[in-house]
């Protein structure tokens, strides 16, 4: 591994990175808030992702293509959502989750 840094430090490290991301999606009311703690959610896994890799089976390369493909379906999930809120906002004005329930009426 890295000198210096054993791998519990590193998945205690993503571990907090991972509930840090689910407190927030639980806890914020704003759209924004909560996608950022959705990307906070996949960039953990994709760190273990690579720690775990780099650990069991250092010559090969599975944890990292892996970890490229979640940040490419992170990356497309992302603009996906950013569209979505801006045309909640563009007709609420608002990006709220309170707000949205206006929506259904």
């Amino acid at each position: 591994m890295i000198e210096g840094i054993t791998i519990y430090e590193l998945l205690t490290l993503t571990t907090i990175i991972f509930f840090i991301g689910v407190y927030g999606f639980l806890t914020r009311t704003n759209l924004i808030s909560m996608l950022i703690s959705v990307e906070l959610i996949l960039n953990a896994s994709v760190v273990n992702f690579v720690i775990i890799n780099k650990y069991l089976y250092p010559d090969m390369l599975q944890g990292v293509f892996f970890s490229i493909f979640i940040i490419a379906v992170a990356a497309a999930e992302t603009a996906l959502a950013i569209s979505i809120i801006i045309n909640l906002y563009r007709q609420i004005s608002s990006v709220e989750v309170k707000d949205t329930e206006i929506m259904k009426h």
